[in-house]
């Protein structure tokens, strides 16, 4: 049974993510770190249109609850497997740098880079052998661009950002592709505390962004008639940057 795995999948893009994956008839494994009833609403969702999944519950930014987590549900399934792996949880606190904690570089590096890092070489094992996967990583504007307040949260993104562009080459031969999505505005609780219009302002297409748009972009990216595109950042912002 071939699955699709996506850290974060409890609300937002990664809810998104999760129910159009399963639309495609993956089996789809909604990782979330505590919200619970958030992630069965996912689930829900994708049970009432006929899809399937499972929860995995972790915290991503914490090696040994990754490797507990998952390592063992990568041991105990050997009748599934993950083909498509989207690396989307993330958090971020914004703070100018001269005030910004030690915690609050530490939590946001661990959340988004790190996590990065220990959940997908866990995955990318199968992959190898197997010779074929998809791993789609969710950056950010902030990542391409920088933002000003968001030192450590731009840090990490970069630094996905890089990861994918090595790893993609990396694992070309066996049939894997590694791309990044980085979005803009999306109307999701990133944005909570920020108005509306103003930032519709700034954007060329003069609306914020779905979660369902950044989904069908991950559809495609994972198709296998996507193989050949690889080491890639598609912008989806609506003309903000490119």
């Amino acid at each position: 049974m071939k699955c699709a795995l996506i850290t974060g999948g409890s609300r937002g893009i990664g809810r998104a993510i999760c129910i159009k994956m399963a639309s495609l008839g993956y089996h789809v494994l909604i990782n979330f770190k505590s919200n619970a009833e958030e992630a069965h609403k996912t689930l829900e969702q994708i049970k009432q249109n006929n899809g399937d999944g499972e929860l995995l519950q972790f915290d991503i930014a914490d090696k040994n609850a990754i490797h507990q987590a998952l390592g063992n549900w990568i041991q105990n399934n050997t009748e599934k497997y993950i083909e498509v792996l989207v690396n989307n949880a993330g958090i971020k606190d914004d703070v100018l740098m001269s005030w910004m904690q030690d915690e609050q570089w530490d939590s946001v590096i661990k959340t988004n880079l790190d996590s990065f890092f220990y959940v997908t070489r866990l995955v990318l094992s199968s992959m190898m052998l197997r010779k074929y996967g998809r791993i789609i990583n969710i950056v950010s504007l902030s990542g391409l661009k920088g933002l000003p307040g968001q030192v450590n949260y731009s840090a990490a993104k970069a630094g996905v950002i890089g990861a994918t562009k090595a790893l993609a080459q990396e694992v070309a031969r066996q049939g894997i592709t590694v791309n990044a999505i980085a979005p803009g505005f999306i109307k999701t609780d990133m944005l909570e505390g920020l108005e509306e219009k103003d930032i519709q302002k700034l954007v060329p297409a003069r609306r914020i962004g779905t979660p369902e748009e950044i989904a069908f972009a991950v559809a495609f990216l994972a198709a296998p008639e996507a193989g050949y595109i690889t080491a890639q950042v598609l912008s989806i912002n609506g003309g903000l940057y490119s």
